[in-house]
């Protein structure tokens, strides 16, 4: 066995009902003034009460920016920090889905350290320190609060990542309820978002390790034995609940054996198209399994019998290809209103994802990124 390191959040409290802890849990560690990083949307569906309250019975003082946008842009994480830097903020505390997450990440980093934003893109490129973190997820998908990464979009074509142990959380809060009013698209989406995380740590050529193989399987296990089961009965908090622990142990896999080549032919989706997160990595898990099985096919039978109960690669690949339109995804890009046109665009994009393409288990040039999307379109 070769060496290896292992990141992750240090502290996290997993329960029904756990957001009106909050303030009890979070009021000693971010002290007497928070910025409560959100969106609009957590706001009119008064998800965020409950955490606000108890953050105020502990007698800590709130200074509110809920105008996170999917796939966040950088004007997000600076007016945060404008916010948060107004009022002399002494922690940070984002609560929301993936977007809130890494938003909140990059707002406590810059709201301590003096270190330009354009400075931190790339794998350990922050050199300063960040305020007290806290992370409330709500929704079962992106794992980032068991992640060092925050993913901005700099401009109309162009999504960077900063990936840095100063943006892992003090604490994550996991509160299945928080996770019940979520859209079933969204729930499925998401979900699917989690599984590939998985399945990417599980069969990354950089830094795969036993740690991060052991999370991911089980990870997998939850995620595909309730992501029917959420969308069938979307009340059902024991399922709700699951999917959410599942996201974040394949959050805490990935974190640490990066994601690769679905993740880089999905960017261009969100950029471009404005499709979201979750649902672009579902439309381009088959074809990048496909195109990735010669490199991975004992992988990819394991998995295949975690999940679906078939024990060869193309039992995987077929697999997806089922599921998302089984839980009312769209099966194709062309769907999406996206045009065989389109494709040659995004598959130049695709190659400037370089800190992505570099852990895939088989290397992909833009011819082949054009082939992959010619399939899923």
């Amino acid at each position: 066995m070769t060496g290896f390191s292992f990141r992750t959040t240090p502290h996290f409290e997993f329960g029904t009902g756990m957001a009106a802890q909050l303030g009890r849990l979070s009021s000693v560690l971010t002290g007497g003034h928070v910025l409560f990083v959100t969106d609009s949307n957590i706001r009119a569906l008064g998800l965020a009460d409950d955490a606000l309250a108890g953050l105020k019975a502990s007698g800590v003082s709130v200074t509110i920016y809920d105008g996170v946008l999917p796939d966040p842009p950088v004007h997000c994480v600076r007016a945060a920090v404008t916010a948060g830097r107004g009022a002399g903020v002494s922690g940070v505390i984002g609560f929301g889905g993936g977007s809130v997450m890494d938003t909140a990440k990059v707002a406590a980093y810059l709201l301590r350290s003096d270190q330009p934003l354009e400075e931190c893109y790339g794998v350990e490129q922050c050199t300063g320190e960040r305020l007290p973190l806290v992370l409330v997820p709500t929704t079962a998908g992106t794992g980032s609060e068991m992640t060092p990464i925050s993913v901005l979009t700099k401009s109309a074509t162009e999504k960077m990542g900063i990936s840095s142990h100063q943006l892992l959380p003090d604490l994550a809060i996991l509160d299945p309820l928080l996770t019940l009013s979520v859209p079933l698209d969204q729930t499925a989406a998401t979900g699917i978002d989690a599984i590939v995380h998985a399945i990417e740590a599980y069969t990354t050529r950089l830094k795969k390790n036993p740690l991060s193989d052991a999370l991911a399987l089980e990870a997998l296990r939850l995620l595909s034995g309730n992501i029917r089961r959420v969308i069938e009965i979307p009340g059902d908090v024991a399922a709700r609940g699951n999917m959410l622990l599942g996201a974040m142990l394949a959050g805490q896999s990935f974190a640490n054996a990066p994601c690769a080549a679905v993740h880089a032919l999905a960017y261009p989706l969100g950029v471009r198209f404005h499709v979201t997160h979750g649902l672009s990595n579902s439309m381009m898990l088959a074809p990048v399994l496909r195109f990735n099985s010669p490199a991975c096919d004992a992988e990819y039978a394991q998995l295949g019998e975690v999940i679906f109960g078939e024990a060869t690669s193309e039992g995987l690949i077929s697999g997806f290809e089922r599921l998302g339109p089984s839980l009312g995804l769209p099966a194709k890009l062309r769907e999406l209103n996206i045009t065989e046109a389109d494709l040659d665009v995004m598959a130049q994009d695709t190659a400037a994802q370089t800190r992505l393409l570099q852990n895939n288990p088989r290397r992909v040039s833009v011819t082949d990124a054009r082939a992959i999307y010619g399939d899923a379109w």
